[in-house]
């Protein structure tokens, strides 16, 4: 298998467990409070990490490391994760979903002042055209509206693209899996004690399907997910593989569907369609 077809497939691992994290995160925020399930899930894939760190011997990133880690973590551990918690508690996961439709593009945007990536004019026609795609579909499900909610949607997009591509920069030297491991452990401390502060509601009182969901961001979408996520990247390049990531809102609103009851409409498999089609004309046009 060839660096690209690894990166690729790498990537898409990510992206099917990522799939799951705004239907997760909203069954979460049904129980507990945002700010509550953004610090635990943080501080349990943390000690994890830790964990890992400590059982692999690895050695401390440089200074210079340390800095772009912390904008990962800003961007990847704290950041998306508190912003789409809050803003699930104004909307339906298949709402949110919609807008992860932008990340490659704002996750590209990044690739190329970060990382000094120039895909060619017809990669940015296929991202433009697979993220026009994904906002027409938001805008039109909104009623032309634009809530709190989906500005707070809009903020979480922009922190999470910048982070997905720092990290994947990252992972050209460190590897995919220290860099999540390092992002998480450093902001473990601040995580922790988030939580500990934050743990005074009746966690009895939470059903267990939010205990379920919260496991599944916290493991899952907080650690695993971006082990193959950061390897994609640094394999297959951040602005091309980046573009898996249309695919995103369009799995999960499959399993919001599945798990949530939420009515998946023809438009939903119209637009997976042409995202689909937007994803192979970016690949071919990634290098």
């Amino acid at each position: 298998m060839d660096r690209t077809t690894e990166g690729w497939l790498n990537g898409a691992i990510g992206i099917l467990i990522f799939s799951g994290s705004l239907p997760a995160t909203r069954v979460a925020v049904a129980g507990f409070d945002p700010m509550f399930v953004t610090a635990s899930r943080a501080s349990v894939a943390g000690l994890l990490a830790i964990c890992m760190l400590a059982l692999f011997r690895d050695n401390r990133p440089t200074r210079p490391e340390l800095v772009s880690l912390v904008g990962v973590a800003l961007g990847v551990v704290v950041g998306f994760p508190l912003l789409s918690s809050l803003a699930l508690t104004q909307m339906t996961s298949a709402h949110s979903l919609v807008f992860v439709g932008l990340l490659p593009l704002t996750t590209a945007a990044f690739g190329v002042l970060r990382g000094g990536e120039r895909p060619r004019l017809g990669f940015w026609a296929c991202a433009l055209a697979g993220a026009g795609l994904v906002v027409g579909f938001a805008w039109t499900q909104g009623g032309g509206a634009i809530s709190t909610g989906d500005l707070l949607m809009l903020g979480a997009i922009l922190v999470a693209g910048f982070g997905y591509a720092e990290g994947g920069l990252l992972s050209r030297r460190l590897g995919g899996w220290r860099v999540i491991c390092w992002a998480l452990a450093l902001s473990f401390p601040a995580m922790l004690a988030w939580t500990v502060a934050d743990s005074q509601q009746a966690w009895s009182l939470a059903p267990t399907s939010s205990w379920l969901a919260l496991v599944y961001v916290s493991l899952f979408s907080m650690l695993i997910g971006f082990v193959f996520w950061y390897r994609g990247l640094a394999l297959g390049g951040i602005a091309a593989v980046g573009q898996l990531q249309l695919l995103q809102p369009l799995l999960g609103l499959g399993l919001a569907a599945l798990l949530l009851g939420e009515r998946v409409e023809l438009s939903m498999l119209l637009v997976t369609l042409g995202v689909v089609a937007a994803v192979a004309g970016a690949k071919g046009f990634a290098r």
